[in-house]
């Protein structure tokens, strides 16, 4: 059997206009794309969410006409709860919970939460049964035999490790297939590599989150005022390609593989959906449907 990796895709509410446009492509003109790949599921979260963390989430789009659409292809969708902050008094945010109610009654494939806090795991987990869990790449997991204990982590369906794991492949190869099948590899992350305040910008957002009032968090890496920039993450020591994905992980056992871009605008994530999906022959044939459409915001 042929192996598939499986991309997690960024913008489930923030690029909802993009995938309207997009997911019909996909699935209607699989010669565009590689036959080694498919959609395993897409996540994000609306704005104004006290449990998102992560990135700020600035989805406007009406919940359920997001999950109509991603039912009507069968896409596995994730709520990003990624908050490291909460404390028992925001367990019940009633936009939240609506939120899981939705999300667990609302599928005909099981739909799941990217999480941080214990606290809302066992939380969500007691009230909320048909969700699945994904352990959040904001915990900063460096530490190989920490990743490894996340790993034998039952409550846990993926694992998603801090970049910087990501071509330790002596160390990944002695995973059995079962904790193979639940590595979840941050493929195109845009930040230094030799960051040591990740973990401390995520905080930063998870205040955000909770409207607390708290200093901005200033990156001192080099080049941080340019944003992300497809082109330098290319360059990145963590960065996993195409022709990773194909000759190395693949090979090796591991299927699931996460794009990141949930901050960024529908036009640049066009263009990383193209390198990681599209042949390059239909590059340009993709482009120009969806630009016909009027789906980007191109200026």
């Amino acid at each position: 059997m042929k192996e598939v990796a499986g991309y997690h895709l960024p913008g489930l509410f923030e690029f909802y206009d993009l995938y309207k446009v997009f997911l019909p492509l996909f699935y209607q003109h699989r010669e565009y794309f590689y036959d080694w790949c498919d959609i395993a599921s897409i996540y994000g979260a609306p704005n104004d969410c006290l449990w998102g963390g992560g990135r700020v989430g600035f989805g406007q789009n009406d919940v359920k006409d997001v999950l109509d659409l991603m039912q009507e292809y069968g896409i596995s969708t994730r709520l990003t709860f990624s908050n490291s902050l909460l404390k028992k008094e925001h367990l019940a945010d009633k936009k939240c919970n609506n939120f899981c109610t939705l999300f667990q009654k609302h599928s005909k494939v099981e739909n799941g939460v990217i999480i941080y806090s214990d606290l809302l795991l066992k939380y969500i987990k007691e009230q909320y049964p048909g969700l699945y869990f994904v352990s959040s790449t904001t915990k900063v997991i460096t530490d190989f035999n920490r990743f490894t204990a996340e790993l034998n982590r039952d409550e846990f369906r993926y694992v998603v490790p801090d970049f910087r794991l990501n071509h330790k492949l002596e160390q990944l190869d002695t995973l059995t297939d079962k904790q193979k099948s639940k590595v979840e590899f941050l493929c195109n992350e845009c930040c230094s590599f030799a960051c040591n305040s990740r973990k401390a910008c995520y905080e930063n957002v998870s205040h955000k989150a909770l409207g607390d009032d708290s200093m901005e968090h200033v990156c001192s890496a080099p080049d941080s005022k340019e944003g992300y920039v497809f082109s330098k993450a290319m360059k990145n020591p963590g960065f996993i390609g195409i022709d990773d994905i194909q000759n190395v992980y693949l090979p090796m056992g591991f299927s699931n593989f996460k794009i990141e871009g949930r901050s960024l605008g529908s036009a640049l994530i066009l263009e990383i959906l193209l390198y990681y999906m599209t042949k390059p022959e239909y590059q340009l044939p993709v482009r120009e449907k969806i630009y016909l459409n009027n789906a980007l915001d191109l200026f």
